[in-house]
């Protein structure tokens, strides 16, 4: 176990090296970066409402792209038929705006998070395919046209590919069929032709699952459908993917001619807890200590394994930038991570740049390191 002194003096060693390195004044993760690409992070409501003043001056200060952790997704802005609830999303909007950030919108279709009565009708009974393509429509060119000209990117569809390639048998694609997805596609872009709209989806590493979100996009593109993005989510490990899959799979994105962003970044740093890399959602795993070994503080050599990864993988990305557009992280602060609960609830992670109390972790520094090493 780490002790709490030397966990700190971790961090202030990295922060003197950066110092030395980058001069008297720290430099900010996006002023290092410059918008090439675009450092972003995922904010929560209580960022979004202000109510997080200490997540709030991190966000405003390092990062110039936001994303919604859950304001745009069906069930919070499309609750029931008919009826929108836009106070929250136009909040988080007008936040992107007053700082002049990238403003990305997630998500518009996804087989969770969406409430049942999208897919059933009065009786219970699930509706044709011409009644579920019309509240799609709906939905889509609803919310999109609220924000025309505003939010500059959205996830058009999320995770509809199963692990090995192949099609989720959600029920938009059971009820309306392999085509909902182009069909989401064309809707958005109608309702703002100018946005940058995206697939996103998850361990797009593995090579089953790349293969298929490779034939997807091709299949999408040779149609005229306006895909214009991949997201790959990069909810990864200490280990995993490995890095030449990780480059891999941003290449052979950029060998179609799609833009790529790392749309959820964090690394789980605690032991697996599934079979297999993944970020279902709907996994649930028993909690035990040998899952949740570092509840009072991660210790020195985890900690500089973590800043090795962030290193080697922004290594990889800023190499690539002609190809990724945009980096965000899944969170400002390990202690609104979704890792602490998910499978396993009430963990105690460490995945992201920032520890619970807002400090930057030698991660943080790493990153700036890389950053300014390939911006000379």
């Amino acid at each position: 176990m780490m002790i709490p002194h030397l966990r700190y003096l971790t961090t202030v060693v990295f922060g003197a090296m950066a110092v030395l390195l980058l001069g008297a004044k720290t430099p900010t993760l996006k002023e290092v970066l410059g918008r090439d690409p675009y450092i972003g992070v995922a904010i929560n409501a209580a960022q979004i409402t202000g109510s997080d003043a200490r997540g709030d001056a991190i966000i405003e200060t390092q990062f110039d792209s936001i994303s919604p952790e859950n304001a745009l997704k069906w069930e919070s802005i499309h609750p029931r038929p008919g009826v929108y609830t836009f106070p929250l999303s136009d909040k988080y909007v007008n936040f992107g705006e007053k700082h002049h950030m990238y403003i990305v919108g997630h998500t518009l279709l996804w087989y969770q998070q969406t409430p049942a009565w999208v897919f059933h009708d009065r009786h219970g009974n699930l509706v044709d395919r011409g009644t579920l393509l019309r509240r799609m429509r709906d939905h889509i060119q609803t919310v999109v046209g609220r924000y025309k000209g505003r939010v500059q990117s959205w996830d058009v569809v999320n995770e509809a590919l199963n692990e090995d390639g192949s099609l989720r048998q959600t029920l938009w694609c059971k009820i309306i069929g392999e085509d909902y997805i182009a069909k989401a596609f064309e809707f958005a872009h109608q309702a703002d032709p100018k946005a940058i709209l995206t697939y996103n989806d998850y361990d797009l590493e593995n090579p089953r699952k790349r293969a298929g979100a490779l034939a997807l996009i091709k299949e999408l593109m040779q149609e005229g459908v306006p895909i214009m993005a991949v997201g790959m989510q990069g909810h990864v490990s200490l280990t995993e993917p490995s890095l030449a899959e990780e480059e891999d799979t941003i290449l052979a994105f950029g060998r179609l001619g799609v833009k790529v962003a790392i749309s959820e970044l964090d690394v789980d740093v605690l032991p697996r807890a599934t079979k297999g890399l993944t970020a279902d959602t709907s996994l649930s795993v028993r909690p035990s200590g040998a899952l949740n070994p570092y509840s009072d503080g991660l210790p020195d050599k985890i900690q500089k394994r973590l800043a090795k990864r962030y290193q080697d993988l922004f290594r990889i990305y800023l190499e690539h930038r002609d190809i990724v557009s945009r980096v965000t992280f899944w969170g400002v602060t390990d202690a609104s991570s979704w890792l602490n609960n998910w499978p396993v609830k009430g963990r105690t992670n460490y995945p992201l740049l920032f520890d619970r109390n807002g400090q930057p972790v030698p991660a943080f520094f790493a990153v700036l390191k890389v950053a300014s090493e390939k911006a000379k």
